[in-house]
């Protein structure tokens, strides 16, 4: 493929935007999804240089399960077939399991774990017959070091890596590789309830000192596409500044 696409769920802002951005430099054209349109993800639309990729956003709302076959069918039919896809996407409602309300429960079920599978079913199609592809899952360091109150969250993500791990085997032989990205804690609106003592509690944890960034996962996540990272998959790479060593 001269232009690689990658679609990008979750785009509008924090984590997804950082990686629609570094993508754009990058020189690959992006297809950004969320709900609503923000004044950040319109400005990387209308904002292009020399050598840079392009940045389109098509509005979806993940919770719509039933309409990601015709939106993935849709996107593909405008911009053509897809290289990469990155399921950043994530709902990070918190809450004790024995008072978290059914609903929610349900909620980042169908939110974090079933869109991204049916997503990727769709659009890992595309992929199969160009024979090659990158498949990107966002998950997070809470699936292996637990958090109060996180544990449907963190067992969203869980799943995740199990998928990623099992998908890899499915997909390799057609040139595909998958592989998961566990970030650290980050300072975006997901991490915006932690009070100020406990984000500095993070970050002396950390052997760098700092909380991770959303640009050093966005460049992970261009590592994972890129061809250097060919041999790479079914595995999980972490960016959390260390704070799990």
């Amino acid at each position: 493929m001269k232009v690689k696409t990658v679609l990008v769920t979750g785009a509008t802002r924090g984590l997804g935007l950082a990686i629609a951005a570094r993508l754009q430099r990058e020189g690959y054209r992006v297809i950004a999804t969320g709900r609503k349109e923000t004044a950040e993800i319109n400005q990387l639309c209308t904002h292009r240089e020399a050598d840079m990729g392009e940045v389109f956003f098509c509005p979806f709302d993940l919770s719509r399960t039933d309409l990601i076959h015709e939106f993935v069918r849709s996107v593909t039919g405008q911009y053509g077939p897809l290289y990469g896809l990155v399921n950043n996407a994530a709902l990070g409602l918190d809450g004790v399991l024995a008072t978290m309300h059914d609903s929610q429960i349900a909620q980042l079920i169908e939110v974090n774990v079933l869109s991204a599978i049916l997503m990727t079913k769709y659009a890992s199609r595309s992929m199969l017959m160009q024979g090659c592809g990158r498949i990107v899952n966002i998950s997070s360091i809470i699936s292996f070091t637990g958090f109060n109150g996180l544990s449907v969250y963190a067992a969203t993500k869980s799943a995740m890596m199990g998928f990623t791990r099992s998908l890899a085997r499915e997909l390799g032989k057609a040139g595909v590789t998958v592989n998961a990205i566990a970030p650290g804690y980050m300072e975006t609106a997901m991490t915006g309830g932690l009070r100020a003592d406990q984000l500095e509690s993070i970050r002396r944890r950390s052997p760098s000192a700092r909380l991770t960034t959303v640009e050093d996962v966005a460049g992970g996540v261009f590592f994972l596409l890129s061809d250097d990272a060919r041999s790479i998959t079914g595995t999980t790479l972490t960016i959390d500044a260390g704070s799990t060593a």
